[in-house]
């Protein structure tokens, strides 16, 4: 029973190899170059990091979706759950008298410790970007027209880009002189588009009825670009009256890309992330039930590391773009080099030499020494078979026979 056991991976982790894997590493790539092609620098964080990095102050992960554990200083580490904090950590450390914008990018796997995701991974690959020290509206287009361009590179076709902004619904709960504890709680119900759970809040604050529509109009405000004009109106302060007319300037830079018709507004999103200050967007695609990319501005979170900072950013997750490009059909091209080579006992310094060749030309050979009774085929590791380019036999030290020839096979 324990060997059987030991066979298995935990819940919400899983095993990549062959076709699969060199198709993520693909597609890593493509976004990978797509980023790169901004201008952004590369950046690794720890896999780890203290427990403060993201902490209840911060505003990100609950604690009781952390993968805690200690080291023998008995200090508390943390799995990073999500990338953003870490390099607010790394650039306020490292570029704190930096006043011109530090653009940072990174691949890396993130986790968190969720009950409530049955059947999805807890363990995931998330590739994105950060611009730190650029609170303009030109780096919030900049950053939306990098995501479009990457899910473009990628294959996609059917997307779209949902935008919100926090800053309008803080401004209508200040407005209303609503408690942050209070907010946290609708911001919760509204994400979750649970309308009862937002009227029962409201019912308790003994808000006045038009406050209760205005609030509940939030959830309403959800489309194209047309819905900026119905915000405007319902917004009733200074504070979300801005907003608004940041997304109005937004999509105006966004049409400059020429990207406009991939993007929607949505009032309503509020992410879980309470350091999201400003913009926030995802994007969502037909195959899978959650956003492939999420992202948002955050001016306030360089600040709990010691430094003055505003900053925007993205993360786009490659298990579910992966998930829904497959669901969707979309092929994932993979250029594979990999050959191999089968020789029998009298033709191993042959196989040797030949096999150096190939590799010194830049193909991925394996050798691999005859069994009498068992085809070539039958040889090869399951999972490489849908990768061979070529396959060559040497027999008796002569000349390398090819019995499987494809020229630069996709696969």
């Amino acid at each position: 029973m324990m060997e059987n056991r030991l066979l298995h991976t935990p819940e919400g982790v899983r095993d990549l190899y062959g076709e699969e894997y060199l198709k993520k590493l693909s597609l890593q790539n493509v976004l990978y170059q797509k980023i790169k092609s901004y201008g952004y620098m590369d950046i690794m964080t720890p896999t780890f990091e203290f427990f403060d990095v993201y902490s209840k102050e911060i505003g990100t992960t609950p604690s009781k979706e952390l993968y805690k554990f200690f080291d023998k200083e008995n200090n508390t580490l943390v799995m990073r759950p999500d990338f953003t904090p870490s390099v607010a950590r790394a650039a306020a450390k490292y570029f704190m008298e930096n006043n011109q914008p530090a653009r940072l990018c990174y691949l890396g796997n993130t986790f968190t410790n969720s009950s409530d995701l049955q059947g999805k991974l807890k363990e995931v690959t998330q590739i994105g970007a950060e611009c730190i020290g650029d609170d303009s509206v030109e780096a919030d287009a900049e950053m939306i027209s990098l995501v479009i361009e990457a899910l473009l590179k990628a294959g996609l076709s059917d997307f779209q880009v949902s935008i919100g902004a926090v800053e309008y619904f803080k401004g209508i709960c200040e407005s209303a002189g609503i408690m942050e504890s209070v907010e946290l709680e609708l911001r919760e119900q509204i994400s979750n588009k649970n309308y009862f759970g937002t009227e029962e809040i409201l019912t308790d604050c003994h808000l006045d009825s038009e406050t209760r529509q205005q609030i509940i109009h939030v959830t309403e405000l959800f489309g194209t670009e047309e819905i900026l004009d119905d915000a405007l109106k319902n917004a009733g302060n200074e504070r979300s009256i801005r907003a608004v007319c940041r997304l109005k300037n937004l999509y105006e830079m966004l049409a400059c890309y020429g990207f406009e018709k991939y993007v929607t507004f949505d009032f309503g999103m509020l992410s879980k992330y309470h350091y999201y200050t400003g913009i926030i967007f995802r994007a969502y695609t037909f195959g899978t039930g959650d956003a492939i990319v999420k992202g948002g501005r955050y001016d306030g979170l360089l600040q709990k590391f010691g430094k003055e900072s505003p900053a925007i950013g993205f993360a786009i997750v490659i298990d579910q773009l992966m998930s829904a490009m497959m669901r969707q059909k979309i092929a994932m091209p993979v250029i594979s080099n990999y050959i191999p080579v089968l020789y029998d006992q009298n033709s191993v310094k042959e196989a040797v030499v030949f096999a150096q060749k190939l590799r010194q030309d830049g193909y991925e050979v394996e050798l691999i020494k005859e069994r009498e009774g068992i085809t070539w085929e039958n040889r090869i590791l399951p999972g490489k078979e849908k990768l061979i380019q070529k396959a060559y036999v040497l027999k008796d030290g002569r000349e390398p026979v090819i019995v499987y020839p494809k020229a630069d096979r996709k696969v």
